[in-house]
């Protein structure tokens, strides 16, 4: 049984606030939360995750 594999958004600050992790699948992108990783799940498709990250950077 292969591992997911969760990192720690780059732009998530060192401060123990608000982390986000994500973990890449062949036809998906997963968000969580790092103070909660055993709570709800983002499930996106690869374009929408890029759409969400252009949206945020905007």
């Amino acid at each position: 049984m292969e591992l997911i594999k969760w990192r720690k958004a780059r732009r998530s600050g060192d401060q123990g606030g608000a982390c986000v992790e994500v973990a890449r699948f062949p036809e998906a992108v997963a968000v969580r939360d790092s103070k909660n990783p055993d709570g709800p799940k983002l499930i996106l498709a690869p374009s929408t995750f890029r759409a969400l990250l252009d949206d945020i950077r905007r």
